[in-house]
């Protein structure tokens, strides 16, 4: 080989370069998997939740959340609000969840509690809290939700109907409080609310389904406090509802005697949460005339609610004792008389029908006319409730025309305590006009007399007790006893046994044999009285010759 082919031996040569190495295969295969093994983590993740709690305590990351006792999620993280107002919780739940987080749903904590229905939570001692979900039905999407501090009264999704009751009584009813009817529990309190401005509670009650047809616009929902005692006018009363509201108290409702069942209500339909059911009997009675009584007795043991009656029935109630105690008193009057307000209420006759207001007025203004008046009575001797009577009173002053505030002044007379008032006066009166030194005077000149008397029956007394003291009287009682002795044995001679006894029979006896020979003399004697005299040969009488 020559020199000039062995250059061109070791000449580099130019030839094409493939553009991808095979090197890059492993790389771009582990990048596939990495992307593939993210998308498949982010498509397994459920919808992520944002939870708010005033206390998170037992809640930390990690924490369960179940519903119908099945995992569906964990807390993530848990930390205080921005404003450190509350905690928030962040939670992740599973995939598919995302149907049951709608603006219903609800959570809360479980967790050991103790309460009217008994202990619930006892197997979160050894587990721990966890936090409950309970799927809405609403068809809106929600990914924020308040925790609930007890668990709800009733489940979202339950049949039924949800109303308002609206009171003045704080805290009666409670989250949870039985709702009752006749004693049986149709219902919870869902929620009890507050109102600052208009100062009263609004409290939500949900009544279950089929009972919930039992709530008309004639329906009463009175608290329910287990046993009410009751010492008025009226007399002595005990009601004792259901165990349950016996311990827990709670809500009953009904329709009252008297009144017509009515319509169905709807959802969200507002009623009035009434102390009792004789307030809400008392509240049925919505069509009234207001009237004043200006008392010039006494009104201790008039209350509120008191009733007025006429002749025993019950027409009206008391509606403020005192009522604008400051107001000036109509022109005319002389003293100063304290004002009640009642009312007069017509639907307690059960009247049917339009009622009108105006004629029952005229009604009554035609009445104080013929003398109807008011006066104050007891109604209960032992509580000294009093009630306001009405009746006719012929011998009441003349009837005029008054107003107190805007409203007819009914007509009143004095009461019987103020009656008895007056006569106590009036005697007392009578007893101060008296003349007492005459009597005085006349009581002395007696009391001399009955000394001197006193002295006489004294002196009596002395000579009594030196006559019982005298030989002679003592003895006395010794002489009785021989008289007596004496008497005895005469007594004992004319016994059937003694010897004048035994005399005394032979005479007797004597006397009747005498009487016995005697007798056919009599007998003659008795036919013929002259057989004494004269022959009895049925010829004249002659005079009997002489014998010779």
């Amino acid at each position: 080989m020559t020199a000039s082919s062995r250059q061109d031996d070791t000449r580099a040569r130019i030839s094409a370069q493939a553009r991808i190495s095979p090197i890059w295969i492993v790389p771009l295969v582990a990048v596939m998997i990495g992307l593939w093994l993210i998308y498949d983590n982010y498509s397994r993740r459920g919808p992520q939740i944002t939870l708010e709690i005033p206390n998170a305590e037992g809640i930390e990351a990690g924490t369960l959340i179940k519903t119908r006792n099945v995992d569906i999620g964990r807390v993530d993280r848990v930390e205080l609000s921005d404003d450190l107002s509350h905690a928030e919780i962040t939670a992740r739940l599973s995939p598919g969840s995302e149907r049951m987080l709608v603006e219903d749903t609800r959570f809360w904590v479980v967790k050991p509690r103790i309460g009217r229905e008994g202990i619930s939570g006892l197997n979160t001692v050894l587990s721990g809290a966890y936090l409950q979900l309970q799927p809405g039905s609403s068809d809106v999407a929600q990914r924020h939700f308040r925790v609930l501090d007890l668990p709800p009264a009733s489940p979202a999704d339950a049949e039924g109907l949800r109303i308002t009751l609206i009171s003045q009584l704080g805290n009666s009813l409670r989250i949870g409080d039985p709702v009752t009817y006749q004693g049986y529990t149709v219902g919870r309190v869902e929620s009890a609310e507050f109102d600052p401005e208009a100062r009263r509670m609004r409290h939500r009650l949900f009544i279950e389904s089929p009972y919930d047809s039992l709530v008309t616009d004639s329906t009463r929902f009175w608290a329910a406090s287990g046993v009410d005692l009751r010492l008025d006018s009226e007399g002595f009363r005990v009601n004792v509802a259901s165990l349950e509201s016996l311990l827990g108290g709670g809500v009953t409702f009904g329709v009252l005697e008297d009144l017509p069942l009515g319509h169905a209500v709807g959802e969200d339909a507002s009623f009035i949460l009434y102390p009792d059911e004789e307030h809400a009997r008392q509240g049925t009675f919505n069509r009234y005339l207001e009237y004043v009584l200006l008392v010039d007795d006494t009104v201790r043991g008039l209350s509120r609610g008191a009733p007025v009656e006429f002749r025993g029935v019950r027409i009206g109630t008391v509606a403020a004792v005192p009522w604008r105690f400051s107001a000036p008193q109509p022109e005319g009057r002389q003293g100063f008389a304290i004002p009640v307000l009642i009312r007069i209420e017509p639907q307690r006759l059960g009247l049917e029908g339009e009622l009108d207001l105006e004629e029952w007025r005229q009604r009554f203004e035609r009445l104080f006319g013929l003398g109807l008046r008011a006066t104050l009575k007891a109604g209960n001797l032992l509580t000294g409730a009093l009630f306001v009577d009405i009746n006719f009173h012929q011998d009441g002053e003349p009837y005029a025309v008054e107003e107190f505030e805007s409203r007819q002044v009914f007509p009143t007379i004095s009461g019987g305590l103020a009656q008895i008032e007056q006569k106590v006066s009036s005697l007392l009166d009578k007893l101060n006009a008296l003349e007492v030194e005459p009597i005085l005077d006349g009581l002395a000149t007696n009391l001399a007399g009955t000394e001197a008397l006193v002295a006489e029956v004294r002196e009596l007394t002395e000579r009594v007790g030196a006559l019982v003291d005298s030989p002679e009287t003592q003895a006395l009682p010794g002489n009785v006893n021989r008289a007596l002795e004496g008497l005895q044995q005469t007594l004992e001679g004319v016994s059937p046994q003694g010897e004048g006894y035994q005399e005394l029979l032979r005479t007797l006896e004597r006397f009747e044999r005498l009487m016995r020979d005697m007798q056919p003399v009599i007998r003659t004697l008795d036919e013929d009285p002259r057989a004494l005299l004269f022959d009895r040969d049925g010829g004249d009488p002659q005079p009997r010759a002489p014998r010779p």
